[in-house]
């Protein structure tokens, strides 16, 4: 069966129309709807459309990324990735075409042309990102236009982003938006030439904290070179290179399994999916990509690698294995590869996954996940606040990990959090990752201020 939705009654309450978007592993052999657009007034934890688009380009370094829209689209997404650069800051910019009531009612088109004119006469920028907004959808600017005759005009890449954030209440639309967006910039020219090379590129990897690096550190160890993540510490130079490279590894699924699937198309490049969250899965990842190439001498650096890395870990891990075996946790996240890890690197902890979901996991994802749990999980698609509050307390959580919206829910609960967030700065992928997590996950599942906290609580009622 579904999860009893009536056992949540009252102001936290879960409804009734999302019964089918939540299942308890074990217990029912019903598949999960996860392809829904958000029920209107349940306060999804989704993001619009607009926001999915720009969070996937955004780490583009040198780019421009002017928001076509009101004011509050571009200050709500203004450096909305922790993503590090080791050259440019204009991605940490934020540009707006500021539209105001005049510019709804008569157009924004004009606005929009002045604005590309001054920015790219100001900064020179390689491209420029646009994107449409839900006013600039609703009003019928046509954006296309305006960026091809500033493309002609100036000689660069103008690119238009379509995410109007009306078109779905699934910011995995927005995610299909920056594809389409990243597949014009990456296109050669007629009569452009791509050399082959042996490097790979990195799909689905924005440097939070630094994270780029440390893999690719951990790839050119093994005699592998990165040509360009997309989009974490990326230019626009190096994206063009893409088509180039033999071999596309995918961790974000869903923001670039549509990037790989046609890079796969259009260049014959074929594509892996890696996940470098928790030490098990990144020397799987390892030696997944080392096998690709096929060389001994690079499956033998892979080998060493990981012996070396996992032999200086493992006795951190089993430190905070001793504290945290047990420990009941829930996982509420937006990727479902990202849950995935997070359920394997809790399991090595020795903890109790007990409920688990994400805002744009597909069919086949949610199978994964509940191949991973045990009877009688709860697993959520799309959830809301007041799911999360009862959830959280009918299974006793200890700790959650998941995103800044439900950072102080968990925390006005008494129940310890792990930020996993897209705007986090820490490093939580590779073996370093794996320490800082574990580490983190201590801390805040047994920090003396929740008993404190309950036994206040208790006090007053």
């Amino acid at each position: 069966m579904e999860y009893d939705c009536s056992l949540a009654s009252g102001r936290t309450g879960c409804i009734s129309e999302r019964q089918n978007s939540i299942i308890t592993t074990g217990k029912n052999k019903s598949r999960i709807h996860c392809a829904d657009d958000s029920l209107a007034g349940a306060v999804s934890q989704r993001a619009c459309v607009f926001c999915g688009a720009r969070v996937v380009l955004n780490p583009i370094t040198d780019a421009i990324h002017l928001v076509h829209g009101p004011i509050g689209c571009a200050t709500y997404t203004w450096d909305i990735r922790g993503s590090l650069s080791s050259g440019s800051e204009m991605y940490r910019h934020s540009f707006s075409t500021d539209l105001k009531e005049k510019d709804v009612v008569f157009g924004g088109e004009p606005k929009l042309a002045a604005c590309i004119d001054e920015v790219v006469t100001k900064y020179r920028p390689p491209a420029v990102f646009v994107y449409s907004t839900c006013v600039v959808g609703m009003i019928g600017d046509d954006i296309i236009t305006v960026c091809k005759n500033a493309s002609e005009c100036y000689g660069i890449d103008v690119i238009p982003v379509e995410s109007s954030g009306f078109i779905s209440g699934n910011k995995i639309v927005g995610y299909r938006a920056a594809a389409e967006a990243l597949m014009k910039l990456i296109r050669p020219k007629p009569g452009e030439i791509i050399e082959k090379t042996r490097k790979l590129n990195f799909l689905g990897e924005y440097n939070l904290g630094g994270e780029k690096w440390l893999i690719e550190r951990y790839l050119n160890e093994i005699g592998i070179e990165v040509n360009v993540a997309f989009t974490g510490d990326s230019t626009v130079a190096a994206l063009k290179l893409s088509p180039g490279s033999c071999l596309n590894i995918v961790q974000c699924t869903g923001s670039m399994h549509w990037v790989a699937t046609n890079l796969e198309k259009e260049y014959g490049i074929p594509y892996l999916d890696v996940n470098f969250f928790g030490a098990e899965n990144t020397a799987e990842s390892l030696r997944r990509i080392a096998a690709f190439y096929d060389d001994p001498e690079i499956i033998r650096k892979a080998e060493i690698l990981i012996e070396h890395e996992l032999a200086r870990i493992t006795p951190e891990i089993d430190k905070y294995r001793k504290k945290l075996a047990g420990k009941r946790a829930a996982i509420y996240v937006g990727g479902a590869f990202k849950a995935v890890a997070l359920i394997r690197q809790m399991k090595d902890l020795g903890m109790e996954v007990v409920v688990t979901g994400t805002q744009t996991g597909k069919q086949e994802e949610y199978e994964t996940i509940s191949g991973l749990l045990s009877e009688g999980t709860i697993v959520v698609d799309d959830a809301n606040p007041a799911e999360i509050e009862r959830f959280l307390l009918d299974m006793k959580v200890d700790v959650m990990a998941g995103g800044v919206k439900e950072r102080v829910l968990a925390y006005k609960l008494g129940i310890g959090f792990v930020d996993h967030n897209h705007d986090r700065k820490e490093c939580l992928a590779g073996f370093d990752g794996a320490i800082t997590f574990a580490r983190e996950v201590y801390i805040t599942t047994c920090s003396p201020v929740w008993k404190r906290l309950k036994l206040s609580i208790g006090e007053e009622t």
